[in-house]
Formats: C-alpha cells, sequence, structure tokens
C-alpha cells in the first residue's frame, strides 16, 4: 500500500496526500487526460494550414457564381449554359465527397488529400485552355472531384487532431466559414480575370494558386502513420451506385432548367437516378461488408432528419447566393468587381458566424443551433426577394446578406460537430464525407430546382425579375421547412465533452 501511494504522490505532484483514495485518483487522472488533449502550438498551426486549404478549394464555387454569367457571354454560348458552369464545379464536389473519406481511412488521410489536390490543379489549368462553354462546364466538373476528395479528408485531419472540446468547436467553425469566405471572397477574381483580363486566366490563377497552398501545406502536414482501417476495403460497388445516383440526379434537375422537363431523357435519367440510390440502400444494408457509411451513424432517431433540415438549409442558400449575383450583374448592371465588393458583408459575417456557433453548440441543443441558422436564411430570403428592381444596395441587399452570414455557419458548424462527436475516431473521415456531400451537394442541388422554377415563371425570358423572385421565394421555403424539421423532429443532447473518450482511445489503438 506503502508503495502505491509514494507512486500517487510521485505523479500528482509533491503536495499530493499518499492518502488519496480511489475516487480522488480517477478525479486527478481524468484531469490530466484533459490537459494532455489541450491542443500544441504545432496542433494550431497545422490546423491553420488546413483551414487555408480549405479556403483555397472553395474559392471555385464563388468564382463560379460570376463567371458563370460572363463565360456564356464572352463564347457567345447561350445564356442558360450559365447555371452549367456555376453547378458543375459543386455537383462533382459534393459527389466525390461521400467516398473520399473511406478511400482515406484505408489509405491515409494526407496521401488521399494530396490526390485530390492533384485533380484539383490539373483540371482547373486544363480549363484555362478551353474555349466552349461546354468543354468549361466538363473541367470545372472533372476540377470539382480533386475539392471533393480533399474536403473529407481535411476536416478529418482537423477532428483527429482536436478531440471533442472547445478548441475543436472553434476550428471546424473556422473550416466551416472558409466555405463562406472563399464563396463571397471568390467572386473577386472575376473581377480581375473578366474585367481586366481574358476570362481564362482565372483558372490558371486558381491551378498556381492551388499548386501552391497544397504544395506547401504537404511539407508541413505530418506523414501518413498507420490508416485508422488499414486492414480495410473500400466499397467500390456501393460507391458506384452512390456517386453515381448523386451525379444524375442533380444532372436531371440541372438540365430540366435549361431544356425544360418536356424531354423525355430528362424523366428517364430521373427513375435512373432513383433506381441508383435503391441500389445503393440496398446493396449498403445487405450485402457490403464495409459500407461506406458505417450503419451505426444512423442509430439515434434524430440523425436522419438533422441530415434532411441541413440539406434542405444549404440548398437555399445555394439559390440565394447565385441568384443576388444575377440579379445585382443583369437587374442593376453592377460591374464583377462591384458585385464582389456586395459580398463582402456575407464573408465578414460568416467568418465571425464560425466563433459565436462554435460557442454555441456547447451550450444549446443541436436544434435550436441549427434551426437559427435556417431562420436566418429565412429572413434573409424575405428581405430581397421582395427588394425593388433598382434600390440602394444599403437598403436591402446589405442587410440581406448580414443576416444570411449566420445561417450556414450555424447549420454547418452543428452538423459537422454531431455528427464527428457521434462516430468512432477512425471513423472520423467518412462523418466528414457525410457532412461535406450534405453541404456541397445541397449548394449545387438547389440551383438545379431554383432554375427548374425560374424557368417556368419568368415568362418564357420576357419576365426575369419575375423568375428570379419566384427563385429567391424557393430559398425561402426551403429554409421554412428546415426551421419546422429542427425543432419538431431532432432531439439531440448537447456534448461538453473535452477530449476523447475512454472507449473510443481504446479503440483507436485497434
Amino acid at each position: 500500500m506503502a508503495k502505491n501511494s509514494d507512486l500517487g504522490a510521485l505523479r500528482n505532484g509533491p503536495d499530493a496526500s499518499p492518502m488519496m483514495n480511489s475516487d480522488t485518483e480517477t478525479a486527478i487522472a481524468e484531469q490530466n487526460e484533459v490537459k494532455k488533449s489541450q491542443p500544441t502550438a504545432r496542433d494550431n498551426i497545422l490546423a491553420f494550414c488546413i483551414v487555408f486549404c480549405q479556403l483555397v478549394q472553395a474559392i471555385p464555387y464563388g468564382a463560379g457564381l460570376i463567371a458563370a454569367i460572363d463565360i456564356p457571354k464572352a463564347l457567345e454560348a447561350p445564356e442558360n449554359k450559365s447555371v452549367w458552369i456555376a453547378a458543375s464545379y459543386p455537383l462533382t464536389q459534393g459527389a466525390f465527397v461521400l467516398i473520399g473519406g473511406r478511400i482515406a481511412a484505408v489509405h491515409g488521410h494526407k496521401n488521399t488529400m494530396l490526390v485530390g489536390a492533384c485533380i484539383y490543379v490539373l483540371f482547373h489549368l486544363i480549363t484555362g485552355f478551353m474555349r466552349s462553354a461546354d468543354t468549361v462546364i466538363v473541367m470545372r466538373a472533372l476540377s470539382g472531384i480533386g475539392g471533393g476528395i480533399m474536403v473529407p479528408n481535411l476536416i478529418a485531419m482537423l477532428t483527429i487532431a482536436f478531440p471533442p472540446g472547445l478548441m475543436r468547436n472553434v476550428w471546424v467553425g473556422m473550416f466551416g466559414a472558409m466555405g463562406r469566405v472563399g464563396a463571397a471572397g471568390g467572386t473577386v477574381f472575376p473581377g480581375f480575370f473578366g474585367q481586366l483580363t481574358r476570362w481564362w486566366w482565372l483558372f490558371f490563377f486558381l491551378a498556381i494558386f492551388g499548386a501552391v497552398v497544397f504544395g506547401a501545406t504537404s511539407f508541413i502536414l505530418p506523414p501518413d502513420g498507420e490508416p485508422m482501417d488499414a486492414n480495410g476495403t473500400v466499397d467500390y460497388v456501393g460507391a458506384y451506385f452512390g456517386v453515381t445516383g448523386l451525379v444524375l440526379f442533380n444532372f436531371v434537375w440541372t438540365q430540366a432548367a435549361v431544356v425544360g422537363w418536356e424531354e423525355p431523357y430528362v424523366y428517364a435519367l430521373l427513375i435512373v437516378s432513383i433506381l441508383h440510390f435503391a441500389l445503393f440502400l440496398i446493396w449498403e444494408g445487405k450485402f457490403a461488408k464495409e459500407p461506406i457509411l458505417p450503419l451505426d451513424i444512423w442509430g439515434s432517431p434524430s440523425f436522419g432528419p438533422m441530415v434532411l433540415s441541413a440539406f434542405m438549409s444549404f440548398m437555399g442558400v445555394g439559390i440565394f447566393l447565385y441568384y443576388v449575383q444575377v440579379w445585382n450583374i443583369e437587374i442593376r448592371h453592377y460591374s464583377n468587381l462591384l458585385t464582389a465588393a456586395a459580398n463582402s458583408a456575407f464573408a465578414i459575417v460568416g467568418t465571425c458566424g464560425c466563433f459565436v456557433s462554435a460557442v454555441a453548440v456547447r451550450y444549446l441543443p443541436a436544434q435550436a443551433v441549427m434551426a437559427t441558422g435556417a431562420v436566418a436564411a429565412v429572413v434573409a430570403g424575405i428581405i430581397f426577394a421582395t427588394t425593388p428592381a433598382q434600390q440602394t444596395y444599403w437598403a436591402q441587399c446589405f442587410p440581406a446578406f448580414i443576416i444570411m452570414g449566420f445561417s450556414p455557419d450555424f447549420i454547418f458548424t452543428a452538423t459537422q460537430i454531431i455528427t464527428s462527436n457521434s462516430v468512432w475516431r477512425k471513423h472520423q473521415g467518412i462523418a466528414g464525407s457525410l457532412m461535406g456531400t450534405i453541404q456541397m451537394y445541397g449548394l449545387s442541388t438547389g440551383l438545379g430546382f431554383a432554375g427548374t422554377v425560374e424557368r417556368y415563371t419568368n415568362d418564357g425570358g420576357r419576365d426575369q425579375v419575375g423568375g428570379i423572385r419566384h427563385a429567391l421565394y424557393l430559398t425561402i421555403g426551403m429554409a421554412a421547412a428546415s426551421v419546422l424539421i429542427s425543432l419538431f423532429l431532432i432531439r439531440i443532447p448537447k456534448d461538453q465533452r473535452e477530449g476523447w473518450d475512454r472507449e473510443d482511445e481504446a479503440a483507436a489503438q485497434t
């Protein structure tokens, strides 16, 4: 007994009493575990690099919102190509996020992220040499695959480095904010590479910028250790059904906005996409030995409604962001640079919102945090949808951007933290892939839905203002539905843990 007491005194300090009971030793051990879980300066440097990579891969989404309006004009292509140029990058980005996390769990997060970075750089470089709207669309879609592979691995490296706690919430909030900053800040570049020089220099810039940032980050990030699931396998059959279903479903809605629902192949592809989804669920539930998404993720009765609520909110946000650009350029005749300046309020508020949401998710129920973000989207949508065609920016556009700036952060931060905290440490990449899919696929799919609404409400193109308004009304409806789902169907308790659970630490070693 004396020997054990002496060891306890040495472990806990010279002032520790040798006559500690087991409860005291347990409490001190837990405190020591919390101290060990506190991030170091190196951890924060790595987190900054990861967050900056997220910013870089998010810029093409924002850049595409304005470039989509200018490029068809420069190439003398039909205006209906605009929605495809805007949607192609987030479409494939959202679809391929699904498998990016699982591939990395088997082959390593850093290695897989760098493969995605190479794809991103290569196809942005090739896009700069394209001289037709269709080839630009295809190359942007291929570059989006690289972004989709990067996203789940960036967030996985972040959530693995930071155990559950306040600092994880802050960095995850920053990671989510970079999507908003990239979306708003990315609109600046078409101004430089559209007004001041030829449009294709935008894509050369994105390739060079990505090569520099991702290359530098590759030297800073530590090499992959043993992959989280080194002995596992990638379910490529499930990946095919899932990715193909996602791509086809989004393609149908976006193409319907271009050619209308009168075309038979649109209905045919819709049926094929739904069939792929059904086969995906059957395969994952009945036959897959290691599903792309672990089945225990869906154990909570609130998890499904949470995913649906987030998806509808992100669709609303994507609609809002695209049609605000169209309104300011086509209706109010802002220049590209002035349009980008108008977006700055969204970027600034989004950055602030990430810190607010990171703290709020620790002290408020998840459904309250998500509902707050959805309500912000409803209010912003109402403000902008009712704005007169010609009005000063400060009257309604500015407050709409301010309010909308809080929406994505509250939704992304809450859902990502809840999902990451709900799965084992080895499944962090899969958790990141799920919410990354929901975010990016929602931003892209919303454009297809809204484009269909606009097509059938703009009087054959003669009432552009009316068509845009009706598209913005869809933002309001999507976000309002998300509010109701959050308040009435989601019940997830607050998570105030600091550090990994002992069971999780043990599982990570197996």
